[in-house]
């Protein structure tokens, strides 16, 4: 382990027991809890993937997944869920992030 991780480590234990020691009050921040992605339609899909301009292959690969994947989405033969849903979700409203380096 690096000698930097390992300070920082450290100072998160000795943070971390003073806590609870009640000697000092750590910060927190309020997350919002993003809202529930629904399912989209297979036609959706393939709405996003022509607005942006790609074909099934380059699409597939923006978003990490197979080919074979992302034609099944597109045929309604497999549903994407979890992670998939929200980067398909995040794609609509931000398309520029699938470019982002």
């Amino acid at each position: 382990m690096k000698k930097e991780t390992f300070n920082e480590l450290q100072k998160s234990m000795e943070q971390a027991l003073a806590h609870s020691q009640g000697k000092i009050t750590l910060r927190t921040k309020q997350v919002p809890v993003p809202k529930k992605v629904t399912a989209l339609a297979p036609k959706e899909i393939l709405k996003l993937r022509k607005r942006l301009g790609t074909s099934q292959a380059v699409f597939a690969r923006l978003l990490n997944v197979s080919t074979t994947t992302e034609i099944k989405w597109e045929t309604g033969r497999r549903k994407p869920s979890g992670a998939a849903l929200r980067l398909l979700d995040i794609a609509s409203k931000r398309p520029e992030i699938l470019y982002a380096v």
